[in-house]
């Protein structure tokens, strides 16, 4: 069995939800508290052990490379002034094996994963989408690596959501609990109505993959918009291997939607070291006053 040592994580998105910020910035730069989005993507993914990154960009993401890029300039400045503590958050950035290739026409997540095919090669790896981020004891790109381990098959991260909400998500309909938290998947179903849902087991932005769904992807026709969807390759790639999925427990945050954002935001300012203190007593201030 090979070992997981590469992670693609997807970046050529337009960020439309998020305008006018995103006309000229990266969505993925946009930060929680002081911290860009991607940089805890990619922190993940080097606690769980990945060697090589690769980020799927497009037009208007130099900011993304420049941001893991080193900056002379500035680390002479921070190291002058002697403000070290500065100066080693902004080297932490630039010591990662990141490699960037443009997805000149953007045509979905399917087509995005596949833009990497050639960086990949014949290995499995881990996607890892930057509108979630997760925390737990543990790392969930680890959690799949682990469970990878154990099956030597494509692994989706998938977490239990309220039953209304289902028709917001891809749900897995499973065919069997293989033991606790891992299932074998019988098929998926994409923004199911409530009704109609085979389970409350939603699919989450961290899939670890077999390298055999290239050739899926390659055979799978645009959808809806012009797309290519990445569940739809996985849905034919559970035709020839098991595919599974294994159920997170821990903290998700969506940082896709403007309100997910900005409750993120709040939630780490709180554990902020630098700023918990006053933004407490803001929140408490201002709830006073509604």
């Amino acid at each position: 069995m090979k070992p997981v040592r590469k992670a693609i994580i997807p970046a050529a998105g337009l960020g439309t939800r998020f305008l006018p910020a995103t006309k000229a910035l990266a969505k993925e730069m946009l930060p929680i508290v002081d911290t860009p989005t991607i940089e805890y993507i990619v922190r993940e993914a080097i606690a769980s052990g990945i060697e090589d990154i690769v980020v799927v960009d497009g037009k208007s993401k130099r900011s993304i490379e420049d941001h893991f890029d080193s900056n002379p300039e500035l680390e002479n400045n921070l190291r002058e002034k002697n403000k070290l503590e500065l100066l080693e958050l902004v080297e932490e950035t630039t010591d990662i094996n990141m490699y960037f290739i443009r997805q000149s026409h953007p045509k979905g997540l399917g087509d995005a994963i596949l833009t990497a095919k050639d960086f990949i090669g014949d290995e499995p790896f881990v996607v890892l989408l930057g509108d979630d981020l997760m925390q737990d004891e543990v790392p969930l790109t680890k959690q799949l690596i682990d469970r990878y381990h154990e099956t030597g098959e494509s692994t989706l991260a998938v977490m239990e959501v309220p039953h209304e909400q289902v028709s917001e998500y891809g749900v897995i309909d499973p065919a069997a609990k293989v033991k606790d938290g891992l299932y074998r998947v019988k098929s998926f179903v994409e923004k199911p109505k409530p009704e109609e849902a085979p389970s409350d087991l939603a699919i989450i932005g961290r899939y670890l993959l077999t390298p055999e769904i290239f050739e899926e992807l390659e055979k799978t026709k645009p959808g809806k918009g012009g797309e290519i969807q990445l569940t739809d390759a996985i849905d034919t790639l559970n035709n020839r291997q098991h595919v599974y999925a294994h159920k997170f427990t821990g903290d998700r945050y969506d940082i896709g939607s403007k309100i997910g954002f900005l409750e993120t935001n709040i939630t780490f300012g709180l554990k902020h070291p630098q700023v918990k203190d006053e933004l407490r007593a803001y929140i408490k201030e201002l709830a006073a006053k509604l």
